[in-house]
């Protein structure tokens, strides 16, 4: 098997340390991407330092800025943020081939339309995982909260490709990881969006924890509706809803309390968010459906102009 990661932040690196000794003692080939050849030099070099229960240990791992020295791949697993996938599409070229299966691992639901937008030449799957990671350095990444990842297909895919997210389902899970294969992935990205619109841009803007939405009436008062909106535009499109949204968002502030949301780690690295991918499509799918969402464009509007506070 041969797996290739693109994407050195939180994610990647998570599930780069967690799959790297799996993979060297099977004997398969795990590599992780990053277009920054300096970078990509650093952490070939030192490994990854995956933290977790107060403990830390060194992952080494394959980093490679030069895709074309090493072929098309199994299994693509893409964990760079949503405005980055073009980009990151064109610099993984030489690792896509019709027998290659792209996972994507995006926040939102901006990028369910990329087989036909990147013209991929596969079929891809989409993952939505609660695993909680905090990059602190280039390569040090935290472990800082179990979760779940599931993983599916939004269409029926050819038989190899479903045979490949298995085999990925059963490594993850030898990995550690609480993994399931969904025939409801769609469901499942919009439940994960709805906990993303109501916590990330909230936090980004008050520049606060998780939990801490819960103890202002004012943030707490936001979450609800923002999440209310997303939640009416979800029913319309005919997205199957099993659990009240405003209660499970409030239960995962709860539950991470402690957590640093990632759109407010790019806050204070000064980078881009995701909230395009995430409150904008909302805003974007409830204009299709004459669905009006001030909250969710309020928000929007804020996070933007954060954004441009920092040029």
């Amino acid at each position: 098997m041969r797996i290739a990661i693109a994407g050195p932040g939180a994610l990647g690196c998570l599930f780069a340390a967690l799959l790297a000794p799996r993979m060297q003692r099977d004997g398969g080939s795990l590599r992780l991407l990053d277009h920054n050849k300096q970078r990509a030099n650093l952490l070939s070099t030192q490994g990854i330092l995956y933290e977790a229960d107060n403990r830390q240990q060194h992952r080494m791992v394959a980093v490679s800025s030069e895709p074309q020295s090493i072929g098309p791949v199994d299994i693509l697993l893409l964990t760079v943020k949503s405005h980055d996938l073009a980009d990151c599409l064109r610099f993984c070229h030489p690792l896509i081939s019709p027998r290659t299966l792209p996972v994507f691992m995006q926040n939102g639901i901006g990028h369910l339309d990329a087989e036909e937008r990147f013209n991929l030449p596969a079929t891809p799957a989409f993952a939505v995982s609660s695993e909680g990671a905090t990059l602190l350095a280039p390569g040090h990444v935290r472990h800082v909260g179990r979760g779940a990842t599931h993983m599916g297909f939004l269409h029926h895919p050819p038989e190899r490709q479903q045979q490949l997210l298995s085999e990925l389902a059963g490594i993850l899970h030898e990995c550690g990881l609480a993994i399931s294969l969904s025939d409801h992935i769609l469901n499942q990205l919009w439940a994960k969006l709805f906990v993303n619109a109501g916590i990330n841009p909230l936090t980004a803007l008050y520049n606060c924890t998780n939990g801490q939405l819960l103890t202002s009436c004012a943030a707490r008062g936001r979450l609800k509706h923002i999440v209310r909106e997303a939640e009416a535009v979800a029913r319309a499109v005919g997205i199957g809803i099993s659990v009240d949204p405003v209660q499970a968002t409030l239960a995962v502030c709860k539950s991470t309390a402690k957590n640093i949301s990632s759109m407010l780690q790019d806050r204070r690295r000064k980078r881009l968010t995701e909230i395009d991918a995430i409150n904008g499509a909302v805003v974007r799918e409830g204009k299709r459906m004459g669905i009006a969402t001030p909250f969710n464009e309020e928000i929007m509007r804020q996070i933007k102009e954060m954004e441009g506070n920092y040029r």
